[in-house]
């Protein structure tokens, strides 16, 4: 049985020193809704578009999930509205439409966050007040709108799994800040200002071959795979703009508690504030890789 590379502890008084030192309130502004997307420029967009070698599209969603599980309670509901058996009283035209309804951030499909999302201390990103930002009736400001044009930039993906000899990471394991180096070191590239992370744990491989688990929090759950708190200050130094990784972490413990980083999400959230792309298939993009670990990523999310 392999060693696992366990979570740290966290103090509440060590996590509130990471959120100040990697809070980024005030740094574009005081109405800023964009967070740490300000920092993919028209330059760095266009130097990933010349990035583009054989210009194969490999897609990162994850089918959507109608199967009830441990790991999803609240599977996707769909139902055919309307289907061409249906006589609308025109001899030749027919019409077929569904329904889809969604839990948004559940664990079995992909999906990306707003800036809303999160709060910690009844704060949001940018110190806002997240009662005044997310009511019963939707959010006011800092929702998925905010970036409704899409998400374009240089991809960059530290396949872990891969670099580790293995198909995936096991249930509560944690990445540290050195191991990234290591992947990044060993894969020749590096993450820097404005790039999108794309981060493979192998999450939903393991899904596929083995079934669902209860990814809860420990010692409830197993919990899942994912960064180790001390990769939190890694990020906010590297300044990333993105984080797609490929489950929500919760390697991380606090006070003897799980502390669920979601990719240093917590400090992340309210604090420093990545954009996030949660649960895509990234063994769908490592297995197409040819020659480079480097792409132009992009995402569209739009209500």
């Amino acid at each position: 049985m392999p060693t696992l590379t366990l979570p740290a502890r966290v103090t509440l008084r060590e996590f509130d020193e990471i959120f100040e030192a990697v809070k980024n309130w005030g740094r574009w502004g005081d109405d800023d809704e964009r967070g740490t997307l300000n920092l993919i420029t028209p330059e760095m967009v266009r130097a990933a578009a010349g990035l583009v070698r054989s210009g194969r599209q490999v897609t990162m969603a994850i089918p959507m999930n109608k199967t009830a599980g441990p790991d999803n309670p609240s599977p996707v509901i769909h139902h055919v509205v309307q289907g061409h058996d249906i006589d609308i009283n025109s001899s030749t035209l027919t019409f077929a439409t569904d329904f889809v309804g969604v839990e948004f951030h559940g664990d079995c499909h992909t999906h990306m966050d707003a800036l809303c999302h999160i709060a910690y201390k009844e704060l949001v990103y940018n110190g806002r007040l997240a009662q005044e930002v997310m009511t019963s009736r939707g959010a006011t400001a800092l929702d998925v709108t905010t970036y409704s044009n899409g998400l374009v930039g240089r991809g960059v993906l530290l396949d872990v799994p891969r670099f580790r000899g293995v198909s995936w990471l096991e249930p509560g394991e944690a990445v540290t800040r050195a191991e990234l180096e290591a992947v990044e070191e060993a894969q020749d590239v590096r993450l820097g200002e404005g790039d999108i992370f794309v981060f493979r744990t192998g999450h939903h491989r393991r899904r596929l071959q083995l079934g669902g688990w209860d990814n809860g929090y420990p010692p409830a759950g197993q919990g899942k795979p994912g960064l180790h708190v001390d990769a939190i200050g890694w990020m906010h130094e590297r300044k990333i703009a993105a984080f797609l990784p490929d489950g929500r972490s919760r390697p991380g413990l606090r006070g003897g508690r799980a502390l669920r980083v979601h990719g240093g999400r917590r400090a992340a959230a309210a604090a420093w504030r990545h954009r996030l792309a949660v649960e895509p298939d990234c063994h769908l993009l490592t297995a197409a890789k040819e020659s480079s670990w480097t792409d132009v990523s992009t995402a569209r999310s739009r209500l």
